[in-house]
């Protein structure tokens, strides 16, 4: 066996960042940007009242109550040309511009419409500038945004459009094709015969791959014939930036996938010290272009397939997008029934469920069925409990977590 850090550096070290391209702000949400953003513009490039209410004259309500005439309303997207002079008032909307000679706002609550609202009692005095949002009060013009290496998260991406950004370079989301093989699998909802089984893995993975901000593309069922599986390994590599495939990577396997494989890619099949996702191959396969396309061959137990993703590929994929966090989130958590395990000279990757307890710490159970092939139940987990060699851990004890939230 060899250790779970050996073949992740084995991993990355061959999947290196893909090329920039340059993309509306709106369909980069996820990527990682290679540009600096300077704002172009002033956020709000006007002073806008922050509530419903009227613009006033601060001085003018110093003393409460106190009756102004309004000389005029004003919505947002919309203007007055009007000027608040002294005993005078204009209705104005959330986010409209501030009219001349006003110098704050007053909610509507703190008012009453007088005389068919041509006049207001306003009930609650306030001071110069309350409710009022200055020009550049979010983003200051010729102010440094975001330097390259930013994720495009939605908030981002809503700034950007705010200071007028329409297009930005980022680096290419990458198009990994995801296929399963076997003449056992079937996905058309027919009846099962004798030796058959229900497609789940590519579902699975299909949907784990997109969870990363990649491109997933489904290759589908390819049935156990050495040729075609080789038509369409060829195929993905040369539309795709990555291939996964799951099943016939363990040693004793003579499996089609590993026949095809061995022959036309540059492959390495592995043993790591890890419990479950022991057998994993990664290698590369001549794309026709300018790099070789990376196969991720994870095991065919869908749990040990759903780990092997998680510890493998999923973080170089992330790098070939240009994250600097590859990784999920980890934290130390309680193990409130402790979690049991043997030596075995493997670190066990267990499935917990957690939340968060009155003492602020993480709290997490192991679930009851850990087995390699058990989906349903690691469809409930919500994060992974790496437990090391040894003899478990005691109730109470800290245990580090993933937090994956895999259901």
């Amino acid at each position: 066996m060899i250790t779970e850090q050996s073949a992740r550096a084995y991993v990355l070290e061959r999947c290196p960042r893909l090329d920039v391209v340059q993309q509306p702000v709106a369909q980069s949400i996820g990527q990682v940007m290679t540009q600096s953003i300077v704002a172009g513009e002033h956020v709000p490039p006007f002073a806008n009242s922050a509530v419903d209410g009227y613009a006033v004259r601060a001085g003018d309500v110093a003393s409460v109550p106190v009756e102004l005439d309004v000389i005029d309303e004003v919505a947002a997207g919309a203007s007055s040309d009007q000027f608040v002079g002294s005993g005078q008032a204009i209705r104005i909307m959330t986010g409209a511009p501030m009219p001349s000679g006003a110098d704050a706002a007053v909610m509507v609550e703190d008012t009453e419409r007088l005389q068919s609202g041509s006049r207001v009692l306003v009930r609650r005095s306030v001071e110069v500038g309350a409710a009022v949002r200055l020009v550049g009060d979010d983003v200051r013009e010729g102010a440094l945004l975001y330097g390259a290496g930013t994720v495009i998260r939605p908030a981002v991406a809503g700034v950007l459009k705010s200071v007028n950004v329409q297009t930005v370079s980022v680096i290419r989301r990458p198009r990994v094709a995801v296929l399963s093989t076997g003449d056992e699998l079937i996905d058309d909802g027919s009846p099962l015969q004798p030796g058959q089984i229900r497609e789940s893995n590519k579902t699975m993975l299909l949907a784990m791959v997109a969870e990363a901000d990649c491109d997933a593309v489904d290759f589908g069922i390819v049935r156990d014939d050495e040729a075609a599986l080789e038509a369409v390994l060829r195929q993905a590599a040369s539309q795709c930036d990555a291939i996964v495939t799951s099943g016939g990577v363990s040693m004793g396997d003579y499996d089609v996938v590993k026949a095809v494989l061995g022959q036309i890619a540059e492959m390495s099949w592995m043993q790591i010290a890890i419990k479950p996702a022991k057998p994993f191959a990664f290698g590369l396969l001549d794309s026709g272009g300018a790099r070789p396309c990376p196969i991720f061959g994870l095991p065919g137990n869908p749990v040990s397939s759903m780990v092997s993703f998680e510890l493998f590929a999923r973080p170089a994929l992330r790098q070939m997008m240009g994250h600097t966090s590859i990784d999920r989130p980890s934290i130390a958590a309680v193990a409130v029934d402790g979690l049991t395990r043997r030596p075995d000279g493997k670190t066990h990757y267990t499935r917990v469920n957690g939340a968060f307890a009155d003492d602020g710490r993480y709290h997490v159970r192991s679930l009851a069925a850990q087995g390699s092939h058990q989906l349903a139940a690691t469809s409930l987990a919500e994060a992974i409990a790496i437990v090391p060699d040894g003899d478990g851990i005691e109730p109470g004890g800290l245990v580090q977590v993933l937090i994956v939230s895999i259901g």
